[in-house]
């Protein structure tokens, strides 16, 4: 059997966006899938060295940070090492990049710079595509 494969755009920068992508992706590849994670325009910040360390909780969601931890659910930063740790494809979007005037080293390890057709290229046989 053919092993899984999930492709994921990440364009949205809040806290929620960052929970959504990283439990699917890290699901995904604890499961034995081939994930990638295509991150554009403000999904940039969900890699950002320091922005995926205090993203912002949607206004009028502060509530739910409480409800976090009290289900001891991980910080972005732990979920975006369980990615990294899990083999999770990371790639930044160049065009963006180069738009925000940012370089690899401003985001995570691991991260690649690519453009849509890299992506369209891991996605173009994928079993699974999400957007957030």
């Amino acid at each position: 059997m053919a092993k899984s494969k999930v492709a994921i755009i990440a364009a949205n920068g809040s806290m929620f966006d960052a929970y959504k992508v990283f439990n699917i992706a890290t699901a995904a590849a604890a499961s034995d899938a081939e994930v990638g994670i295509f991150f554009t325009f403000e999904g940039l910040q969900l890699i950002h060295q320091e922005s995926h360390k205090q993203l912002p909780m949607p206004e009028g969601k502060e509530h739910f940070q409480k409800g976090f931890e009290k289900a001891n659910v991980p910080p972005i930063a732990e979920l975006v090492e369980v990615a990294q740790d899990l083999g999770v494809k990371m790639i930044a979007c160049q065009m963006t990049m180069d738009v925000m005037n940012l370089a690899l080293k401003d985001f995570v390890d691991g991260v690649e710079a690519g453009g849509a057709a890299s992506f369209i290229d891991f996605a173009k046989d994928a079993n699974i595509s999400l957007s957030f």
